[in-house]
């Protein structure tokens, strides 16, 4: 017991010196950094331009259904200006899309909504056959019209009919379909903009979220009032760029 005392002892007093000779030898640095920026997990930029995973038609119709969810108003731009497509096409262009982080082997049944995802589906493929359905449903009963040429009024309705079931879907899960795209809508209106959605941080400044300031320390104590600082990204600031 004695040796063990001694050696927690020793094992002590070597941290504490080596600590505080640590503490003694600090370095200043000038010119470059002695890291690279990213280095550990860098964080792909997502932007506007070749649909990665949807094809045109499908990138279409998202982005309406993302403008009936989150309408533009007074509050903020509409979710597909915001950039709620290109998220989700990036998503599932990715592990997301592709579900390497979920269990996919059967047996697949009709869980409760407490079990989670259930699908035989990857959501790649879920927005593949959800898509086609929802176009082949709007073609048979407008005229040949996709969903994203339809009036806000008829696009309404039929979101509203996948949310309540009564809209089906030949060869698709509706109201599944509903509920994932509607999520996805959700994350990418709010989402960090490095991943494609939330331009100029649009959702932020509408709830008022500081983002990824790194020290917000003199606002922690204000109660109830408004925070007035511009939100920041995990990539900064467009300002704090430096002009070549």
């Amino acid at each position: 017991m004695g040796q063990t005392r001694l050696a927690r002892r020793d094992l002590l007093a070597t941290t504490a010196f080596l600590l505080g000779f640590g503490s003694s030898q600090a370095r200043t640095y000038s010119g470059s950094k002695p890291w690279t920026e990213g280095a550990a997990d860098p964080v792909e930029v997502v932007r506007p331009g070749a649909w990665r995973y949807l094809t045109p038609e499908e990138a279409a119709s998202v982005g309406a259904i993302a403008d009936r969810l989150i309408p533009a108003d007074d509050l903020s731009i509409g979710g597909k200006e915001a950039g709620c497509a290109v998220f989700i096409d990036a998503q599932l262009a990715g592990t997301y899309g592709r579900a390497e982080r979920l269990y996919m082997r059967p047996p697949f049944t009709s869980g409760t909504p407490m079990q989670g995802f259930q699908s035989p589906l990857t959501p790649a493929a879920q927005y593949r056959v959800a898509l086609a359905a929802l176009d082949a449903y709007c073609r048979a009963g407008f005229v040949g019209k996709g969903f994203a040429d339809l009036g806000a009024e008829q696009q309404d309705k039929i979101l509203a009919g996948l949310e309540s079931g009564t809209v089906k879907l030949e060869g698709a899960d509706g109201r599944a379909f509903f509920e994932l795209v509607l999520q996805n809508v959700m994350e990418g209106f709010f989402a960090d903009p490095v991943y494609g959605g939330n331009k100029d941080m649009a959702g932020w400044k509408m709830i008022g979220f500081p983002g990824a300031r790194y020290d917000y320390r003199d606002h922690v104590g204000k109660h109830n009032e408004r925070y007035t600082l511009p939100p920041v990204s995990l990539a900064g600031r467009p300002e704090w760029t430096v002009k070549g």
